[in-house]
């Protein structure tokens, strides 16, 4: 079998009988508590408004550099915030002569090509050396694109985009008019430094409440942008697409804004203790791979990378993703949501499995 006869679907959601899943990249750390004691109470059950709840709205407007409520559009996670920026830079993006292309690093979280296509645009893909960016080779490729999507804290790769990187791609995309669309949804899992907002005339920045408070199910997630006429234009295509987000993820979403900072401090040094078992222990076990700066995520290299992944599941019950699913032909992706328990099991696997290799 070859990767590409199977895909990270034959993974998500497997789970129980011995199973240690590095796979999908969802935290097992729990909520705040908060955001369900309004659950009694709460009673509004009609349609939303489509650009999303007043209320969440107006809180995260805190949070961004002049900015209002109009700001924002509240989605069915990050990835409709992508899905819908995506399309509306399609359907009015290219106006100004630039070709339909738009340029992701590689490697890439695995959906990026795919959105970018299901949009109608072309993917590009500038190198990373070391799991970041060559600003040399992206600034030879970013000149026909219509934008560029930058993911830092980075899924596959856990690093973190230097400031002065994101400065000089922050002033190219300002003078060539090309869009900046900045996933952030790892912004408050960075072990190295603060998040450094990208800014900009059109510049998308996509977020969700997923990883910061462990809310994957309740697919919330939203975009921000100080470019009035592409915020209406999302808000138009989601009217006649996915209509409102669900509002009680938004009531929930809107509860966890007011979470003392001091909830994410906590789960960060979790993390980053996780973060330096998982590093170490592979760092031991001989493999290749770069430290994790943020997210949660470690990409290392493999010899034949199909047989590792189904190997080690099939004999020893550890799942772990295809680097090839990331453009990153050579290595394999290790998820370390899981507690250090689990962690530490799974490597005496990994281990043991690597040991049989030879």
């Amino acid at each position: 079998m070859n990767a590409g006869s199977f895909s990270p679907s034959m993974f998500i959601g497997v789970e129980g009988k011995g199973v240690i899943s590095f796979g999908s990249g969802q935290p097992d750390l729990p909520p705040p508590k908060q955001v369900f004691d309004m659950l009694p109470s709460f009673k509004a059950f009609k349609y939303g408004l489509i650009q999303g709840q007043v209320n969440l709205r107006r809180a995260l407007a805190r949070q961004y550099p002049r900015s209002t409520a109009k700001s924002f559009v509240v989605t069915n996670g990050a990835s409709e915030a992508l899905d819908l920026t995506l399309r509306v830079l399609s359907e009015h993006g290219s106006g100004n002569g630039k070709k339909r292309k738009v340029l992701l690093p590689r490697p890439y979280y695995y959906s990026y090509p795919f959105n970018v296509k299901y949009a109608g645009m072309e993917p590009v893909y500038t190198k990373l050396v070391e799991g970041r960016i060559d600003f040399d080779d992206f600034a030879s490729k970013v000149h026909d694109c219509t934008a560029v999507i930058i993911n830092s804290p980075s899924n596959p790769t856990g690093r973190v985009e230097s400031i002065s990187t994101l400065r000089k791609i922050e002033k190219l995309a300002s003078d060539l008019g090309v869009f900046v669309i900045s996933d952030e949804v790892y912004k408050d899992l960075i072990y190295v430094r603060e998040n450094y907002l990208i800014k900009g005339p059109h510049v998308v920045t996509i977020n969700s409440f997923s990883k910061t408070f462990a809310m994957c199910g309740f697919r919330v997630g939203y975009l921000w942008s100080l470019d009035n006429e592409f915020v209406k234009a999302v808000i138009e295509m989601k009217t006649h697409s996915s209509m409102n987000t669900n509002i009680l993820g938004q009531e929930m979403a809107y509860e966890a804004t007011k979470v003392p900072r001091s909830f994410i401090d906590d789960q960060l040094k979790i993390w980053k203790e996780r973060r330096d078992l998982i590093y170490e222990g592979l760092s031991d076990l001989g493999l290749d791979l770069w430290k994790p700066e943020g997210a949660f995520y470690v990409l290392p290299k493999v010899e034949k990378p199909v047989d590792f992944v189904l190997g080690v599941f099939k004999r020893y019950k550890v799942i772990t993703y295809m680097g090839e699913w990331f453009g990153a032909d050579e290595r394999v992706r290790f998820s370390y949501a899981l507690d250090s328990e689990k962690i530490e099991e799974g490597l005496k696997r990994v281990a043991r499995f690597l040991e049989g290799r030879k």
